[in-house]
C-alpha cells in the first residue's frame, strides 16, 4: 500500500464532494482515451481499498479489476471517453481534456474539488489542483487512474473482437511488437490515431 500525503485529500476541506480525475491511454496508438473521476469517503474506505490503492501501473491485471469493481460498488464513480476522431482532430492534449470533463459530468454531482493527476487542467470553473504524480500521492486519484485502466481496457477487449489481428486485447493499442506486425500484415483501421508518428508513417502522410 502506498503511503498517501492527506493533505490533497483535505485541500478542499468545506468543499465537498473531492474529486480525484486520471485518464489511460494518452500514448496508444489506437482506440480512445478515457478518463475516470471518482468520490471517494475518505473517512470511511473499504479495508480492500484501504490497503490495495494504488497507482493503476503498479497493480496487477487482477488486482485491477477487484478494485475496479470494489470502486463501482462503493464510491462515485464516472467515465468520460474522447473518440478517436476527437484525438486526430484535436490532439492528445485537448481530447485528454475533455475526456476528463466528460468524467466529471458523468459523476452526475457538482464537485467541490478537484484533484487531477499531472500538470494541466481541464477549461472548468470548479475549484481545482494538477497534482504531480497525483496516483502515487492521492487514493482518489489513484482511485481514478484505475477506473480509468479498466475502463479502457475493456473498450480495447471488445474492439479486439473484430481487429484480431493486432493483440489489443493483451496491449491496449500501445505500440508492441504484436501490434507492428499486425500493422505490417492488415495495415491500418479505423481504430488507429492518424495523427500519431507511428500510424503517419505507415500511412505515409
Amino acid at each position: 500500500m502506498l503511503r498517501f500525503d492527506l493533505e490533497y485529500e483535505y485541500i478542499g476541506k468545506g468543499l465537498v464532494p473531492v474529486v480525484g480525475v486520471d485518464e489511460a491511454g494518452r500514448g496508444t496508438w489506437a482506440g480512445p482515451v478515457v478518463a475516470g473521476a471518482v468520490v471517494l469517503n475518505i473517512n470511511d474506505l473499504p479495508e480492500r481499498l484501504r490497503l490495495g490503492l494504488n497507482d493503476s501501473k503498479k497493480l496487477t491485471t487482477t488486482k485491477r479489476e477487484e478494485l475496479f469493481q470494489l470502486l463501482i460498488n462503493t464510491a462515485t464513480v464516472g467515465v468520460g471517453i474522447s473518440s478517436v476522431e476527437e484525438i486526430d482532430e484535436l490532439n492528445i492534449l485537448q481530447a485528454t481534456l475533455l475526456a476528463m470533463k466528460r468524467a466529471v459530468v458523468d459523476l452526475g454531482l457538482i464537485p467541490g474539488m478537484i484533484m487531477v493527476d499531472g500538470n494541466h487542467l481541464p477549461n472548468w470553473s470548479y475549484p481545482s489542483k494538477a497534482i504531480i504524480k497525483g496516483d502515487r500521492r492521492s487514493p482518489s486519484i489513484a482511485a481514478a487512474s484505475i477506473i480509468a485502466k479498466v475502463s479502457r481496457d475493456h473498450v480495447m477487449a471488445d474492439l479486439a473482437e473484430d481487429y484480431p489481428h493486432y493483440g489489443w486485447e493483451r496491449n491496449a493499442g500501445y505500440g508492441t511488437k504484436a501490434h507492428q506486425l499486425g500493422l505490417v500484415e492488415f495495415g491500418v483501421c479505423k481504430h488507429h490515431r492518424r495523427s500519431f508518428k507511428p500510424i503517419r508513417n505507415i500511412l505515409g502522410i
